[in-house]
């Protein structure tokens, strides 16, 4: 009997301005469109956000003139989508979630980050860069999680429907 191993990866270079950081948004909306997730989903638009966010970051603080940034989504597991953004800026990590005043303009998009997915960090990426990351949660509405391994900071959106 042979198994069926269905792996689902998006990888993209993408131009270091707000242009690139747009086309990533809707590639990737287009692509979990093709996995099975629609535009108008839950889980569609917690990734555009993230995604939108970190591409932005990627732009806004970690340019390199004549340097691109690299967008991956990919599922891992049956349970995990996860987000990555990479730029050529490894001394310009980012930092961990404040608290914004009303009167900044800018300063909130981690915290959005935060908000929507059930963990991120970032890591170095050789030979200067960084790596922001982030993962979003997905359930099977079949399969309900044990009420014990269930955290109150982790966000769950269903998983599409297969058509067997």
């Amino acid at each position: 009997m042979k198994s069926e191993i269905s792996t689902r990866q998006f990888t993209q270079l993408l131009s270091a301005t707000p242009r690139g950081a747009r086309l990533g948004r809707l590639l990737t909306v287009q692509q979990l469109h093709e996995w099975g997730w629609p535009p108008s989903c839950e889980v569609s638009e917690s990734v555009a956000l993230v995604v939108a966010e970190l591409a932005a970051n990627a732009v806004v603080h970690g340019r390199v003139r004549g340097r691109c940034f690299r967008l991956s989504v990919s599922v891992e597991a049956a349970d995990t989508l996860r987000i990555e953004v990479a730029d050529p800026r490894g001394d310009r990590r980012p930092m961990a979630c404040r608290t914004a005043s009303s009167t900044e303009e800018t300063g909130r998009g981690l915290l959005l980050v935060d908000a929507l997915a059930a963990r991120w960090g970032s890591e170095p990426w050789p030979p200067s860069g960084k790596v922001v990351w982030a993962e979003i949660a997905l359930l099977d509405p079949g399969i309900a999680a044990p009420a014990s391994t269930a955290q109150p900071s982790t966000r769950t959106v269903p998983a599409p429907e297969v058509a067997r």
